[in-house]
């Protein structure tokens, strides 16, 4: 699932593929804006991780990837 975060003071935002399911994903973001756990802490498909002070979140995208469509079809 591709997840987009959103920073404050950052020019930028955080993009990263997680294994998660929306559900658990959003457990996690919910706890870290909960004040449960300073920091928002993800694992992304290569194993990289992202830490991100909970105090500082702007938002928080859960989606799907686009996937490539492949071959011919009717217009």
């Amino acid at each position: 699932m591709e997840v987009k975060i959103g920073v404050q003071h950052a020019p930028r935002e955080i993009v990263l593929e997680s294994d998660l399911s929306a559900e658990e994903l959003e457990a996690v973001v919910a706890a870290a804006l909960s004040g449960q756990s300073p920091l928002l802490s993800l694992t992304d498909n290569k194993g990289r991780k992202v830490l991100v002070p909970s105090d500082r979140l702007s938002y928080v995208d859960l989606g799907e990837p686009s996937t490539r469509k492949v071959g011919f079809g009717a217009l």
